[in-house]
């Protein structure tokens, strides 16, 4: 299972917001630096509301949603990549996740610490940014001089690496991050190889009081945020509160609906942000709907339909001969297989097929 890991400065909100997407209250959330130490992991649910709309078609009662994994890291502080607070452990902990949740506190309270004094996100997310390229900026180093004797007696395969990292080196010195530096598909797989920390998909968590949730677009520090991370990391941002999202964590769904709706918004930030974080990773979902359930599968984008059957079993893929294949929208449109069937929609694709988001599959195999 892929996962990923919510970073930020300290007391910033990352672990209460791990705990609000989580649903649980595992990780430790309080007013001072390094609370948390050793990360916590915890298994999400993706929201999906196609689920309920297929639970209906299919007439059953029972739905199982995809997951992700998120992990809480220790809150980093200036110096890290040179081992300042916990920032060798810090930066070990994101080495092992796929993508980055960085939380940025967008508010002011002068009951909760912050650890340069003042409110400034821009400031936060800069001195986090500048930790990341210099830790992969010496990394970058170090593997070019292991590589460069090798390239010079004609080795390919370090020469190709020598390459790729004379292009990361000059930006990295930039202070911008690698993920952002101009690859071939090919350069970008040697690229993957190094393991850079500013090479991972990031998306930022914006995160406000209980009172400006509903005018958050409005917010002058969200509005610095969603501009800086689009201009210098070209992703995307999310807009949470982390407090009203552990407050929702007691309440039945009915209950949290019914404070959202007194809070002005329609939806929990937390949704978004699970959605976001799972199409961040690569990931797509398809559906099996039946009377048993109705399910949502993992599968990374560009995935063909025997990959996406080995998610079920890997003899689904071995044996796959064709998947019964229908469009989720033109399943609703019909409201049952049998109509999109009489229509034409419902087809049957082969080894080829690349299965797209919201796919409707039933396989065919033989063992």
């Amino acid at each position: 299972m892929l996962k990923a890991g919510i970073v930020g400065l300290p007391n910033v909100g990352k672990s209460t917001l791990f705990n609000a997407v989580t649903r649980t209250r595992k990780a430790e959330a309080a007013n001072y630096p390094f609370c948390t130490i050793d990360p916590n992991v915890g298994i999400v649910t993706v929201p999906d509301a196609r689920l309920e709309v297929l639970k209906n078609i299919a007439k059953t009662q029972i739905t199982i949603p995809a997951a992700i994994e998120f992990v809480d890291i220790a809150g980093l502080v200036k110096g890290a990549s040179a081992g300042e607070g916990l920032g060798n452990k810090f930066l070990t902990h994101i080495r092992e996740v796929d993508a980055i949740v960085q939380v940025v506190r967008c508010f002011e309270d002068a009951d909760i610490h912050h650890v340069a004094g003042t409110i400034d996100p821009i400031r936060d997310i800069e001195t986090i940014t500048t930790e990341l390229v210099l830790s992969d900026l010496e990394t970058v180093k170090k593997r070019l001089g292991s590589v460069a004797k090798d390239a010079k007696r004609g080795d390919k395969v370090a020469a190709a690496e020598e390459a790729v990292l004379k292009k990361l080196e000059p930006h990295l010195n930039e202070g911008k991050p690698a993920l952002l530096v101009e690859l071939t598909p090919e350069e970008k797989v040697i690229s993957r190889g190094f393991f850079l920390l500013t090479d991972k998909p990031t998306i930022f968590a914006t995160n406000v009081k209980e009172t400006d949730l509903a005018t958050a677009d409005t917010n002058p520090f969200v509005m610095k945020v969603r501009e800086y991370a689009k201009t210098h990391h070209s992703c995307e941002t999310v807009v949470i509160s982390a407090q009203i999202e552990s407050d929702l964590i007691d309440l039945a769904p009915e209950e949290a609906k019914e404070f959202l709706k007194e809070l002005g918004v329609q939806e929990s930030g937390v949704g978004a942000l699970i959605r976001g974080t799972y199409h961040l990773l690569g990931l797509r979902t398809y559906f099996t709907a039946g009377e048993k359930e109705v399910r949502a599968w993992t599968i990374h984008a560009g995935d063909t339909a025997p990959k996406a059957a080995g998610v079920i079993h890997s003899d689904f893929e071995r044996g796959f001969i064709k998947a019964e294949t229908v469009a989720y929208d033109a399943l609703v449109n019909c409201g049952s297989v049998a109509a999109a069937r009489d229509k034409g929609l419902y087809r049957m694709e082969g080894k080829e097929y690349v299965v797209k988001d919201g796919d409707v599959l039933l396989f065919k195999f033989n063992v």
